[in-house]
């Protein structure tokens, strides 16, 4: 009887089978908790350079300036500031340069409409032509940002000369017509007339690029089929392009009225030696004027931190009537 023999303990067990693999040894704690961190953290630290920049350049001083307007405080001694509560406030809206403030919140306003309105109004002319085939259309394109690459200092003095007594063209135009010279920088009206010449001419021809932008985004059949029903290019332009612009159109409106309420180094470099009060009878005093005024001249940090509040609500005020309106917008469409 043939006898079987056991297999040997060290060999394998069977013929043709190979030993299970090993498992990876797990990794390290620390470098699965560095890989999560890595994947976690990266966006934040690529983003953390403007939140350092905002948190150093915007938010403290707003905060900073807001904690002045609480205090009376000078500014040639800074660290001797004297809790006031609201009266630099009260001061404003009641007290002694509530005279100065109404004015020059008004003069804010008036400034805004002169300049905003026939500055949307030629932009949107603009864009339209050059919306159309034209010859040298980049050229055109090009030199609409010739006067917003301009300097304001530059601009401002080449139309204070304009607006001279002295030999100055406007006054040589009204010559033309028969009309008297006028002393441009002394008169409210005349003034702040002057000035909003100043912002639209650097202003239009960058709405007008902006608008020109949404133009080229409107589909080209809706205007054959305007074309279709007879309608001109001016019917085309009021039922086509203006409804499909109304979003565009409103972001200028805001962006206008915001620069309009932070409206500064026009009226000050315009009015001269008198600059720095709007004037020599504060006729076109802004509420930028006013508070450089009232902290650089008149040495009341606190105050001109209180002017400065008021203009930080007035924009909060136009982004609420922005988000009011655009959301009505959306329920109308």
């Amino acid at each position: 009887m043939a006898s079987t023999t056991a297999p040997s303990r060290n060999g394998p067990a069977e013929q043709g089978t190979t030993p299970p693999p090993k498992s990876p040894a797990p990794a390290p704690k620390w470098r699965s908790r560095l890989h999560r961190w890595d994947t976690q953290g990266t966006p934040y630290a690529f983003i953390a350079p403007f939140f350092i920049v905002f948190a150093a350049f915007g938010l403290f001083p707003l905060v900073y300036t807001g904690w002045l307007s609480f205090h009376r405080v000078s500014l040639y001694n800074v660290d001797n500031a004297e809790w006031v509560g609201l009266q630099n406030y009260v001061d404003l809206f009641t007290g002694q340069v509530s005279t100065y403030f109404w004015n020059a919140l008004l003069n804010t306003f008036t400034l805004g409409v002169l300049s905003t309105v026939p500055q949307l109004l030629m932009a949107l002319g603009l864009a339209h032509l050059l919306n159309y085939k034209l010859r040298a259309r980049g050229f055109f394109r090009t030199a609409l940002l010739a006067p917003y690459a301009t300097s304001v200092a530059a601009a401002t003095l080449v139309f204070a000369l304009i607006f001279s007594p002295e030999g100055g063209m406007a006054n040589w135009i009204l010559g033309l017509f028969g009309a008297d010279p006028l002393h441009w920088e002394a008169g409210r009206w005349s003034s702040q007339f002057a000035i909003s010449v100043i912002v639209t001419w650097r202003w239009t021809g960058y709405n007008a690029l902006i608008f020109l932008a949404a133009m080229q985004a409107v589909p080209r059949e809706l205007y054959e089929a305007a074309a279709l029903d007879g309608a001109n290019r001016w019917k085309q332009f009021l039922n086509v392009t203006v409804p499909a612009l109304r979003p565009t159109i409103l972001f200028t409106i805001i962006v206008s009225t915001i620069g309009a309420t932070q409206l500064f180094g026009e009226p000050y470099l315009f009015g001269g030696q008198s600059g720095h009060q709007g004037g020599t009878d504060h006729q076109y005093e802004t509420l930028g004027i006013l508070m450089y005024d009232q902290g650089f001249h008149s040495s009341m940090l606190g105050r001109a931190s209180a002017v400065a509040w008021i203009m930080f609500g007035l924009l909060l005020l136009i982004g609420l009537v922005n988000a009011l309106v655009n959301r009505r917008l959306r329920a109308s469409q």
